[in-house]
């Protein structure tokens, strides 16, 4: 562990103490406490309701666009490599909290090491998006915020704040942070993959494009290889995105690596509508970690689209009793419904006021959720909330996920002359994804192009036919009806 090991009395908590877990009463701001209160009475009340599920709703807080288990696309992106986060020794065996432990014990003994203070800061990242636990990221902050003090620009720190603030959705000061860190060592591999992640995020695509290409000749590895790859998707080049991915898989070597590429070659898979390959990938996934999530949520995701609504209703289920996000969420929300059986109709609205109440928990632990919010409110909540939450997301980031869910709040609030300049923007680059098609088609149809809706009406349902239980099945209701 790097930095001076000068001996002092240990810190305190507000100091950026290596002991703190939670934040006390006293030093809790009011509106996170009344947040806090406002969840533990809907944890129990899901509890009672719902099977114990929302007891675990502070899950439902994750590390940023690329987090473990941030899904864009209703479950369709790459999720962030664990050796990109934290030291690889933290993560080896996934004993994450037992290197916090050793962390805090050494930095009892040389509280003045602040390159440990920085591992504990990415840590409490980690942690945050692992363990569901918000207050992480405040703790993140103060032990950050110690290490800088201590040494000033020093470079652990510095990819320590990209990482936290790429964890907030604050792509334009992970992004700053990402740039003074490879001032210091332009081959940190936590930073360049930093920067690639919030370049993508800003939807500064072809500077991300240039980035991953820097990466990948600096620090050939995992965490570039899977973000080169999602580079390649988002303009269309799916056949080298799946090459990358699985030249990544055959250098991966511990499970959770391996899980991780498997999921991501999964993901990239079903975005195509290739199910059986998806499902061999998720397959390949689960057999290194049987555990991991995204893999989880992946399998239902494709077994729903292969017909086999049963196996997928009892997958989401378990991993919404275990990590209760928005994308999650709704999908099990719309199996629910699309089911139709007695209690799904209710059972379905359970999921999306979930949705509501992790909304609050993220904004109250420094996280937009702005995306989050016009995605899920748009098709299942209030409509005027979701065009406020798109056009504020908007107004910080022109990306394909932005334009699209930006078109799609501007069409349900009858806006369609307004979306339909969005609606396209969110098909220029090339990126196969069916959702973004059929609400680009829907917005056609409804601007008065017939011809250019049921086009792309039939591209959307020929590229991904399952792409969403309640989505593809108004797609094909559409098209038919268009075809008239």
């Amino acid at each position: 562990m790097s930095g001076s090991t000068t001996d002092s009395a240990p810190e305190n908590e507000h100091d950026g103490s290596p002991e703190t877990v939670e934040p006390t009463a006293e030093s809790e701001d009011p509106k996170v406490a009344a947040v806090r209160r406002v969840s533990k009475a809907a944890q129990r009340w899901r509890a009672a309701q719902l099977a114990g599920c929302a007891a675990l709703l502070a899950v439902a807080l994750t590390g940023g666009s690329i987090a473990f288990g941030a899904l864009r696309d209703g479950g369709t992106a790459t999720v962030a490599s664990s050796s990109s986060a934290v030291s690889p020794g933290l993560m080896a065996g996934g004993d994450l909290d037992a290197g916090i432990k050793a962390i805090q014990a050494h930095l009892r003994g040389q509280p003045r090491d602040f390159g440990s203070w920085a591992t504990l800061g990415l840590a409490y990242v980690e942690q945050a998006r692992t363990k569901g636990d918000p207050s992480r990221y405040a703790q993140a902050q103060q032990v950050l915020a110690k290490s800088m003090k201590l040494a000033p620009d020093n470079e652990q720190g510095l990819a320590g704040l990209a990482a936290l603030a790429a964890a907030r959705h604050d792509f334009k000061d992970a992004l700053r942070y990402a740039d003074r860190t490879l001032e210091q060592n332009p081959y940190n591999e936590r930073a360049l993959s930093s920067r690639i992640d919030a370049l993508v995020e800003l939807g500064r695509y072809d500077e991300a494009s240039k980035a991953a290409d820097l990466a990948d000749e600096r620090r050939p590895g995992i965490p570039v290889f899977t973000r080169y790859a999602y580079v390649h998707e988002l303009r269309g080049d799916v056949r080298t995105a799946r090459t990358v991915l699985e030249r990544a898989l055959s250098t991966a070597t511990t499970p959770g690596d391996i899980a991780y590429v498997a999921t991501a070659l999964g993901q990239l898979a079903w975005n195509q509508g290739d199910y059986d390959t998806a499902l061999t990938d998720y397959a390949r996934a689960l057999a290194a970690d049987d555990t991991y999530l995204p893999a989880l949520e992946g399998r239902a995701r494709a077994q729903a689209a292969s017909g086999d609504r049963a196996a997928a209703i009892k997958g989401m289920e378990a991993v919404v009793a275990r990590y209760p996000l928005p994308g999650p969420l709704v999908a099990l929300g719309e199996l629910y419904e699309d089911r139709g059986a007695d209690g799904d109709a209710a059972k379905a609205k359970d999921q999306y006021a979930l949705v509501d109440a992790w909304t609050a928990l993220a904004r109250a632990n420094g996280v937009n959720a702005d995306l989050d919010t016009a995605m899920a409110a748009a098709d299942h909540g209030d409509k005027a909330s979701a065009l406020r939450a798109a056009r504020a997301e908007w107004a910080r980031r022109h990306t394909v996920h932005t334009a699209d869910a930006l078109a799609w709040a501007l069409h349900v609030n009858g806006r369609d002359k307004e979306a339909l300049p969005y609606a396209r923007q969110a098909t220029a680059t090339g990126y196969r994804n069916a959702s973004f098609l059929y609400h680009r088609g829907i917005v056609e149809l409804a601007a008065g192009d017939a011809k250019e809706g049921r086009s792309l009406l039939g591209s959307a349902l020929k590229l991904n036919p399952g792409f969403s239980p309640l989505g593809a099945r108004e797609a094909r209701k559409a098209l038919k009806e268009a075809s008239r």
